[in-house]
């Protein structure tokens, strides 16, 4: 049962919702062949129901070759399948006429009638919401689905069919198809919604580090630029004094070299606050995007008064875990704990996702590995790892300086 669920897991939202559409339109073809067999078997003699099964699996199978073409049409994977659509159309109207005519020229009864009624009903509903599938416009949905119903009753008056039958089929073809037609056009719609709002959140994440680096560049550049013109202009000027011989051209020199020294510490300044993370702000984020996705997400923990290296560190945590919750788990749960005991500050991620979709083990996974060359730097340690079935836990241990505040340790 494992290797289902690993499969499972390690698809994305869309791609689930992908392969439930797909196996949907593959059991409306199961559907079709139990409906038409049941009915055959119950009604009709040995031989006659082993040939209306075959039909029934001929015309099944080109349905699910049909929906699985035009769904990756839709997607924009493949052209459009018109050879199929018309083998399909084809089909469908040979078994239709087919079950009509088994109705007036075959064996008599009530039980062949109904198979026929059956056959011919079920053939041209299935087969016309399927078509659908293929059709981009909803106009030629509608002619598509009109264009069954009218024919199945205008195909039943030359073969003898009274006017009343043939009506009432017509309109349950047409009940059936448009029902059909309407599901698959409805389902193709929410497949793409899907991935839609996949492809807007991950335009998100891009424009949000996108505008961060502008962030950066304009720091850097309100830094940078204003210290270099004054180097330039001072150096410009040391360059005119030193071809006059004037003694103030090593004072100018001076001053650029404690000009390029400031610029450097601030770049540095900069910098620092580019990669510095609160561990605060990130503990609200997380909960704030775990809820966004739907994961029910516990969130405790006092941060007050830790050391900034510290709450940077353990900010990183926060966020490389709740990044790895989204993009690789298939959590419903996760709980993001802060604590201080005997002169740590632990932090654990927990979520009820598998190991494999969350991160490598222990040793295992670039961005874990990042994570320990940032809270070796405090002296920090990370496990990561299954904390029993289905539970991931991640933890990290940093050690609090000696000379920290006395409310750390009274909230320890």
């Amino acid at each position: 049962m494992r290797r289902p669920r690993r499969w499972w897991g390690r698809k994305s939202t869309p791609a689930k919702v992908e392969t439930y559409t797909r196996w949907s339109f593959h059991f409306f073809g199961v559907i079709e062949i139990l409906v038409i067999v049941l009915s055959a078997v119950e009604r009709a003699g040995p031989r006659l129901a082993t040939g209306l099964a075959l039909a029934a699996v001929a015309h099944a199978a080109v349905c699910m070759l049909v929906a699985s073409r035009s769904l990756d049409w839709t997607l924009a994977r493949r052209a459009q399948p018109v050879r199929l659509l018309w083998v399909l159309a084809l089909l469908t109207s040979v078994i239709a006429v087919g079950a009509v005519g088994l109705a007036e020229r075959g064996p008599r009864g009530d039980a062949v009638d109904s198979v026929a009624g059956t056959v011919f009903s079920v053939v041209l509903c299935f087969g016309a919401g399927v078509i659908a599938l293929g059709v981009r416009d909803r106009r030629r949905v509608v002619a598509l689905v009109g264009g069954f119903a009218l024919g199945g009753g205008v195909v039943s008056f030359p073969l003898g069919l009274p006017g009343l039958a043939a009506l009432a089929m017509a309109c349950s073809v047409l009940v059936g198809g448009a029902f059909l037609a309407f599901t698959s056009i409805f389902s193709v719609w929410l497949l793409n919604a899907v991935y839609a709002l996949d492809e807007a959140k991950e335009t998100r994440t891009r424009l949000a580090v996108a505008e961060e680096r502008l962030r950066f560049g304009r720091d850097l550049h309100d830094v940078m630029g204003r210290n270099l013109a004054v180097i330039a202009l001072k150096s410009e000027l040391a360059v005119q004094l030193s071809r006059r011989g004037r003694p103030e051209a090593e004072e100018q020199m001076i001053e650029v070299q404690r000009i390029a020294q400031e610029s450097q510490r601030e770049v540095r300044d900069v910098v620092r606050g580019y990669r510095e993370v609160a561990l605060e702000v990130e503990l609200a984020g997380a909960r704030g995007v775990l809820s966004a996705a739907g994961i029910d997400s516990e969130v405790t923990g006092e941060t007050a008064g830790l050391p900034a290296e510290v709450q940077s560190a353990l900010g990183w945590v926060v966020r490389e875990a709740t990044t790895n919750v989204l993009r690789h788990g298939n959590a419903e749960k996760c709980a993001v704990t802060v604590r201080i005991t005997e002169g740590r500050v632990v932090l654990t991620v927990e979520n009820d996702g598998v190991a494999e979709a969350t991160g490598a083990g222990p040793s295992g996974g670039s961005g874990l590995a990042g994570l320990r060359e940032r809270l070796s730097a405090v002296d920090g340690t990370l496990e990561a790892g299954r904390a029993g079935k289905d539970v991931f836990r991640l933890t990290a241990e940093v050690p609090l300086p000696a000379d920290g505040p006395a409310v750390l340790e009274a909230a320890s």
